[in-house]
């Protein structure tokens, strides 16, 4: 081989072995790592902790009701619960429907204007009341023995952040996005094994937990409050940890279009938080916290980042080899074949190679549009929240 082809076989590998380190060799070493340790049990407090439940919701008019009910009807003592929703200044029926609950000890607070869900959580921090905050999306659905699975975690005095285990779940027949479910199981068998180290360095944005006296009511509103509260606690000197117990039934996105407009926001937001607490990437002070914030995130998202070099080494091996030229269409073919699911038709069954690829392509894409805009700084607070299957 010549120096132009060694250099972009070089270039082209970088992507893979990024991948292979921060979703193979990462979880391994978690894995050897865990099997000195138990995994964590808990047991019921001597008296169940006051909790507020908070809910950021914008016009979200065709679930609020269920979620409330779901919530009412939950396995914990209603003296001990208060539930505020927030509303991110809906313009459908979201807060009637809210405030026909009032006398069920439903609080609604709204927001005088579009602001995005951090402000809105940001203000439930004004209406706190218990010694534990639970957050929750208005999408999705929880067990009745979810909330105290989730609190039970606080009895042990080192827990900051209790967060839950997605479940992804979808009742469409034609969806077009089943991929997601494959990705989020793994994520959650991760944080299991990240538990069982130590501590998970993000929460799921959809259902989790965390000690009042470290939420704040002035996170920056363009920043990932659940990805940072884990963070937040390891600076307070407390560790964060994944619950098997609490389930919480996430609806899949509709489309592979609604998975990369969420992936971009998420990641994007991800970033600039990780920016933001940069400082807890010093393994000389955060130890261990640091090197699974390192892999678990950083290295994950350079495999985006990195995808300009791999386009430019498949370039350079197709100009010396026939080897090259036949992996470079390979490669082509297979993201055309992507395009062409992400531009499917919603109402037509995807085939299952397609959707792959579909999956692939658009989450590749989404996280290298994800870098683009953190670079840029173009951080967009308001929220639109993902429309999920119904």
């Amino acid at each position: 081989m010549t120096t132009l082809a060694w250099t972009g076989l070089a270039l082209y590998v970088v992507p893979p072995l990024l991948t292979v380190l921060a979703y193979g060799a990462y979880p391994i070493v978690l894995q050897v790592l865990a099997r000195r340790r138990a995994r964590p049990t808990g047991e019921d407090p001597a008296e169940w902790p006051h909790v507020t439940i908070s809910i950021p919701v914008y016009n979200e008019a065709g679930a609020i009701a269920e979620t409330i009910e779901t919530l009412l009807a939950a396995d914990y003592p209603p003296d001990r619960r208060h539930i505020v929703v927030v509303s991110d200044a809906s313009s459908d029926d979201t807060d009637r429907i809210v405030t026909g609950f009032a006398d069920r000890g439903v609080q609604l607070v709204r927001m005088p204007a579009r602001a995005g869900k951090t402000a809105a959580e940001n203000e439930a921090g004004k209406h706190l009341r218990g010694e534990i905050v639970v957050n929750l999306d208005a999408t999705i659905r929880i067990p009745p023995e979810a909330i105290k699975a989730l609190v039970r975690a606080f009895k042990d005095p080192d827990v900051g952040v209790a967060s839950g285990r997605d479940v992804s779940v979808s009742n469409l027949a034609s969806e077009q996005n089943r991929d997601e479910s494959s990705y989020v199981g793994y994520e959650m068998w991760v944080r299991g094994l990240e538990t069982r180290c130590g501590s998970i360095v993000g929460a799921s944005g959809c259902f989790y937990a965390i000690r009042r006296s470290l939420y704040s009511s002035i996170f920056p509103e363009a920043l990932s409050r659940d990805f940072a509260s884990p963070l937040i606690a390891r600076e307070h000197g407390y560790r964060s940890v994944s619950v098997d117990e609490a389930i919480c039934w996430v609806p899949r996105t509709r489309s592979l279009k609604a998975e990369y407009r969420r992936k971009v926001r998420t990641m994007t937001r991800g970033l600039e938080t990780l920016w933001y607490k940069r400082h807890l990437l010093n393994p000389f002070r955060y130890g261990r916290f640091a090197v699974f914030l390192l892999c678990h995130k950083l290295l994950r998202w350079s495999v985006f980042l990195s995808l300009p070099l791999a386009v430019l080494g498949l370039v350079l091996l197709a100009l010396d080899s026939t080897v090259g030229l036949a992996l470079l269409l390979v490669h082509a073919v297979g993201l055309a074949l992507g395009a062409a699911a992400f531009f499917w038709p919603q109402h037509r069954r995807l085939p299952r190679a397609m959707a792959v690829l579909g999956f692939a392509v658009s989450i590749h894409v989404a996280g290298l549009v994800a870098w683009i805009r953190a670079f840029r700084q173009e951080l967009n607070p308001v929220w639109e929240p993902t429309r999920r299957a119904e």
